[in-house]
């Protein structure tokens, strides 16, 4: 089976395979205390600035949970996007593991601009309203937009005028930074970030995901939050082995740069095709489009992919580090044949 439905859906890189299989010798300390995981650390650090503390964890609902513990108060609110992860695809999980309320911003893109969080931004000191205290975006977004550096710093400067932080979701992190074409560093440190959910199973690891913090008194209590939300791995040198590879040489990078360029690719065939519509900019690694309903459905005999949007006839198909022009033309040849059909 070849799948457009999620980068979740491919496999693992094989070299990342191998790096789980030679972690795998002789006994190291659990919990993080072993070499594996001091070295991805440092890592980090180097990614990311000598501030930065890294907390490796199992999945991307723990890491934005345990980045938002991190930054908030259970009497706090969270700003973000109405399509963001956190508000549509993680069950409650953010407001029922930090009490926080999110308040959630219509946008034509998924992406939050200062004037549409400056919507949220009241009720400071009014003990009935919960408190503003994270502006919560992801980058990419959920629909495959992007924000650019500038953008961010805007985000962050507002946030710290208010006293509040700036949180990003990254759980297709290389795919912003090899579109963009910027550092880690540039795109988070420096633009006043203050914690960042890394991610790494969409990009061909097979699981975990870091958080990286960047102010020093942020990662006081995350330890103890991280353990608390059951995201301490015992045997965590086999998540940090991972990390390892897929930092290593940029291979992360090489693999986002990939599936970013196979969207590009199925884009150009699909601009062929009169009666398909994007509805966003391809920036990404996925495509979001109108499709009749008709053709949607036959086309599903032969590739699963997701409706985005069931009420416009919206779907999204997603490309992986592992996606060939070969599948790309094979799925355009079936969706030829949905839409005579």
């Amino acid at each position: 089976m070849r799948s457009f439905g999620s980068d979740n859906h491919s496999g693992i890189h094989p070299q990342i395979l191998e790096a789980i299989a030679a972690a795998n010798t002789d006994h190291v300390f659990a919990y993080g205390e072993d070499p594996f995981t001091t070295r991805i650390t440092e890592k980090f650090r180097e990614l990311f600035g000598p501030q930065a503390n890294a907390y490796l964890v199992f999945n991307g609902t723990g890491a934005n949970v345990l980045a938002l513990r991190a930054l908030t108060h259970s009497y706090n609110a969270i700003i973000c996007a109405r399509t963001a992860h956190i508000n549509v695809d993680e069950c409650g999980a953010p407001e029922y593991q930090t009490g926080c309320k999110l308040l959630s911003v219509d946008t034509p893109d998924g992406k939050l601009t200062p004037e549409l969080v400056a919507t949220q931004l009241h009720g400071f000191g009014f003990q009935h309203h919960s408190q503003p205290g994270v502006v919560s975006i992801s980058q990419p977004t959920e629909l495959g937009t992007l924000y650019t550096v500038e953008e961010i710093r805007a985000l962050a400067d507002q946030a710290h005028q208010y006293g509040l932080y700036l949180h990003v979701d990254g759980a297709r992190f290389g795919n912003a930074v090899a579109a963009l074409g910027v550092s880690p560093r540039a795109m988070i440190t420096d633009t006043g970030v203050d914690a960042l959910s890394f991610g790494g199973t969409k990009n061909g690891m097979m699981l975990g995901e870091a958080v990286i913090l960047l102010r020093p008194e942020l990662s006081k209590n995350a330890p103890y939050e991280r353990k608390q939300l059951m995201q301490l791995a015992s045997k965590m040198r086999f998540v940090a082995a991972q990390f390892d590879a897929y930092l290593k040489d940029d291979l992360w990078l090489r693999l986002a740069a990939h599936s970013n360029a196979a969207a590009a690719y199925m884009a150009e065939r699909l601009a062929e095709i009169p009666e398909v519509q994007l509805t966003q900019k391809v920036e990404v690694n996925g495509i979001f489009a109108l499709l009749p309903r008709k053709a949607a459905e036959k086309l599903r005999e032969d590739y699963f992919f997701y409706d985005w949007d069931e009420e416009r006839g919206e779907v999204r198909w997603m490309c992986s580090f592992d996606t060939t022009h070969e599948d790309i033309d094979g799925f355009i040849e079936a969706l030829r044949k949905a839409l005579k059909a």
